[in-house]
């Protein structure tokens, strides 16, 4: 049986049981052929749910193995017999009370033989059953067990990828802070002031492996201030996230690896600069994220000088998240503006 104790526990439970009641009757019937089904029906039901409710019930009461939800040791057998037994006792009464029968069958009306019988037959069904919730119920606890395992390794690689990935960004704006320094002090120590805020704001985010929408569109919108100091009038930016997505999570550190890369690859070595758009939007149950740039286009940015470091490791830790549910994708742009668009999709996810 599973440690679960609510009430859709009990109801799936005293649903197979009277199943089960049901077909022991049935099987009464054909083996006894002087006896109804009604009659048969009536007793079955009685002693298999006070049985069932004696033992399903009563093993909350009892010191519980926390793998199967059973009780531990000698109690593992004592409640079933004590179930078993008392179950006939009360079930017949009840069965007897339910036919209309004027005496209790459990004293006057049946044999010492027939009470043996009964115990031996409704204890083996009983015994069977009792075992069958107790492995369904371990069964249960141990693919718990493995989802969670399975689920702190995701998390764990998750943030492996992190550790490694916020490095990467932090180097980038280091060299770009130190050709900065010479040329314009200025400005330098204002990008120095962005940055120290900018890591200010994901220290939190870094200990965990995914946060709201909004959040990341924060963070997106720093890292955004840092790069406009460096790049001034040559960058311009739009980030438009609807109300309604602003709750969805999304791993940390997944729209700045593809805005770093399209002013890395797409704006810089464009002489005008351009455009960052980042755009949230729904797509039936997912999720889809458009991060678009009006650089030099996909092609000139593929042959640029450069790692795709970044790019790897989101597609790394979306598959890690998502499996195959989620995408990273990079095509190009089919407007007059041109540009690159790199577009996410995964499961929208609620908290």
């Amino acid at each position: 049986m599973s440690n679960d104790a609510s009430p859709r526990h009990f109801l799936r439970h005293a649903g197979l049981v009277i199943c089960i009641n049901t077909l022991i009757a049935a099987c009464l019937v054909v083996s006894d052929a002087g006896k109804t089904f009604l009659s048969q029906f009536i007793y079955a039901q009685s002693i298999g749910l006070v049985t069932w409710a004696l033992i399903d019930f009563g093993r909350f009461a009892i010191q519980r193995d926390p793998d199967s939800g059973w009780p531990k040791g000698w109690r593992a057998i004592a409640l079933p017999a004590f179930g078993v037994t008392v179950g006939n006792i009360v079930g017949s009464v009840i069965g007897d009370l339910l036919t209309g029968l004027d005496r209790m069958s459990v004293l006057h009306h049946h044999s010492t033989r027939e009470m043996l019988g009964h115990l031996l037959y409704f204890g083996t069904i009983g015994g069977v059953v009792a075992y069958f919730f107790w492995a369904t119920g371990r069964a249960k606890h141990f693919a718990e067990v493995i989802a969670t395992t399975r689920r702190e390794a995701a998390e764990t690689q998750l943030m492996l990828l992190q550790s490694q990935l916020e490095p990467h960004m932090l180097f980038n704006t280091l060299a770009n802070l130190r050709a900065l320094i010479s040329a314009d002090p200025n400005r330098a120590q204002e990008m120095l002031d962005h940055l120290i805020a900018f890591l200010r704001s994901t220290l939190s985010a870094s200990r965990t492996v995914q946060h709201p929408l909004s959040t990341e569109f924060e963070r997106t919108a720093d890292y955004l201030a840092l790069m406009k100091i460096r790049m001034g009038e040559r960058l311009a930016t739009d980030l438009d996230l609807p109300g309604d997505l602003a709750g969805a999570m999304v791993p940390t550190l997944l729209l700045q690896p593809l805005v770093e890369n399209a002013i890395k690859h797409g704006l810089e070595p464009h002489i005008a600069g351009g455009r960052i758009s980042v755009h949230a939007r729904r797509d039936g149950r997912h999720l889809v994220i458009d991060v678009r740039d009006t650089g030099v286009g996909l092609d000139a940015a593929a042959s640029a000088q450069g790692t795709q470091f970044g790019l790897e490791q989101v597609r790394k830790r979306l598959s890690t998240r998502h499996g195959d549910l989620a995408t990273l994708t990079l095509s190009a742009a089919t407007d007059a503006a041109g540009g690159t668009l790199a577009s996410v999709r995964l499961p929208l996810e609620t908290p």
